[in-house]
């Protein structure tokens, strides 16, 4: 199964650490949002899209990039990193991939470092990315 990951990860890089071990687990091409051009979609089997969350959504690079992906029957998969947990945080990037004909088979988030100050100071941390592996794991099990 061919499979790409695109992501954004801004400030810290919380969400490229993420996106590093889900693509070793499921050796899958590796692009950040800015280098990903939306024809070559196609070739794919498999699809991630993740990044922070900023301001109780995904990167406005991330959103730009789905509105403009031709429509494809896909299946797909969220992930990302956020300060505090709200359940919505994904409702946006899944209502828009579902726009595109595109399936969401999973969804993964995990804390992340925010701020000048640093809350969750230590994240994404070792468990984090443990679970990351395992959720990339059974992406492909699926």
């Amino acid at each position: 199964m061919e499979t790409l990951i695109i992501y954004r990860s801004r400030h810290r890089g919380n969400t490229e650490k993420i996106a590093k071990v889900m693509a070793e687990v499921m050796s899958a091409k590796l692009l950040k949002v800015e280098d990903v051009q939306p024809k070559e979609l196609s070739t794919y089997d498999l699809i991630g899209f993740g990044s922070g969350i900023y301001l109780g959504k995904h990167d406005k690079r991330l959103i730009k990039l789905i509105e403009n992906i031709p429509p494809m029957d896909k299946n797909v998969f969220i992930f990302s990193t956020y300060g505090s947990f709200n359940e919505s945080y994904h409702t946006l990037i899944k209502e828009k991939l579902s726009e595109k004909g595109c399936k969401v088979v999973g969804e993964f988030s995990c804390l992340g470092v925010v701020g000048i100050l640093g809350f969750n100071k230590g994240h994404p941390d070792e468990k984090d990315l443990d679970n990351a592996r395992t959720f990339a794991k059974d992406l492909l099990n699926a």
